[in-house]
C-alpha cells in the first residue's frame, strides 16, 4: 500500500439531536470542528482531510467554517452517510479510508496512526481495521480505517436504512464478506468517555483543553489519561452520560451505536 492516498473524512453536520450545533461550539477559543482537523493534522500518516457534512441549509456554516480555514469540505446526503463517505472518498481519490467523527475533539493523532499502521501491515488480509470492534480504548477516540475498494463495495450492496446510516455497520454484519482486524490498546481505558453529546462532555473536555493550553494541541491519549487520573473530579463530570442506544452490532463487543 505504498504511495496510497490516505484520507481522514470527518463526519460534521449542525443536527445534533442532543447538543445542536455542537461541532462549532467553543473549545479553548476555537470551533470543536477546527480542534479535530488540527488535531487530525499531527497524524504522520494521513496525506487528506475531508470534512463530509450534509446539503442541509444548517450545515452551510460548516461549508462557510471550512473555506474560511483552507479546510476541504464535501456535502452530500444528511440521512444516507453511507453514500455520503463514499462519494467523498471518490471524488477525492482515497485509497484509503479513516472515519473520523466531528464530535470527538479529543481524537488522539498517535491511535490514529496506530490503527492505520496496524491496517496498512495487514492490508493483503483484511479489509480493515477498528479499535471498536473490542472496545479498549476511551470512547472518542474511535479510529476506522478501510479501502476505498472494500467502502465501494458496501456502498453498492448496502440497503437497509441502518446499513446507509451508519458507515461502517455493513462491514460488522458481514463477516463471510468483509474480515475487519481489531486494534487493541495494551490498557483498557473503555471507562473513558471523551466524546462530546451533551454539556456535560463539552465541560470536561474543556476542563482538558484548558489543562493543555500550553501545548497547542500537541497532548496524547498518554496525557489526557494521566491529567483525569489525577483530577477524577473532571472523569466526573460526564461520567453518567449515556451512549445514544441505537442498535448493537453483530460482532462487535460492548459497542453501541
Amino acid at each position: 500500500m505504498k504511495n496510497k492516498k490516505i484520507a481522514a473524512i470527518i463526519q460534521a453536520r449542525m443536527g445534533s439531536t442532543r447538543l445542536p450545533g455542537k461541532i462549532l461550539m467553543d473549545i479553548a477559543g476555537r470551533p470543536m470542528l477546527w480542534q479535530v482537523v488540527n488535531r487530525i493534522r499531527n497524524c504522520d500518516m494521513v496525506n487528506e482531510i475531508v470534512v463530509a457534512s450534509t446539503i442541509e441549509s444548517k450545515d452551510d456554516a460548516v461549508e462557510d467554517f471550512c473555506g474560511k480555514n483552507g479546510i476541504n469540505c464535501f456535502r452530500g446526503s444528511e440521512d444516507d452517510v453511507l453514500d455520503r463517505y463514499y462519494q467523498a472518498a471518490s471524488i477525492n481519490n482515497a485509497d484509503v479510508v479513516v472515519r473520523i467523527t466531528a464530535d470527538c475533539p479529543l481524537i488522539d493523532p498517535g491511535t490514529v496512526d496506530k490503527v492505520l499502521s496496524e491496517y496498512l501491515s495487514k492490508c493483503d488480509e483484511y479489509d480493515g481495521a477498528s479499535n471498536v470492534i473490542e472496545r479498549t480504548y476511551p470512547r472518542g477516540l474511535d479510529t476506522e480505517v478501510f479501502s476505498f475498494p472494500a467502502l465501494a463495495k458496501i456502498w453498492a450492496a448496502a440497503k437497509k436504512e441502518h446499513e446507509r446510516e451508519h458507515v461502517t455497520v455493513y462491514f460488522y454484519e458481514h463477516p463471510e464478506e468483509f474480515n475487519m482486524f481489531s486494534v487493541k490498546n495494551n490498557k483498557d481505558l473503555s471507562s473513558f468517555r471523551w466524546t462530546v453529546d451533551e454539556d456535560t462532555d463539552l465541560a470536561m473536555v474543556r476542563k482538558v483543553y484548558e489543562y493543555f493550553s500550553s501545548r497547542k494541541n500537541k497532548f496524547s491519549i498518554f496525557d489526557i489519561t494521566a491529567f483525569i487520573e489525577k483530577h477524577p473530579d473532571v472523569k466526573m463530570l460526564n461520567e453518567n452520560v449515556e451512549q445514544k442506544k441505537v442498535f448493537q452490532m453483530k460482532g462487535v463487543k460492548n459497542e453501541i451505536l
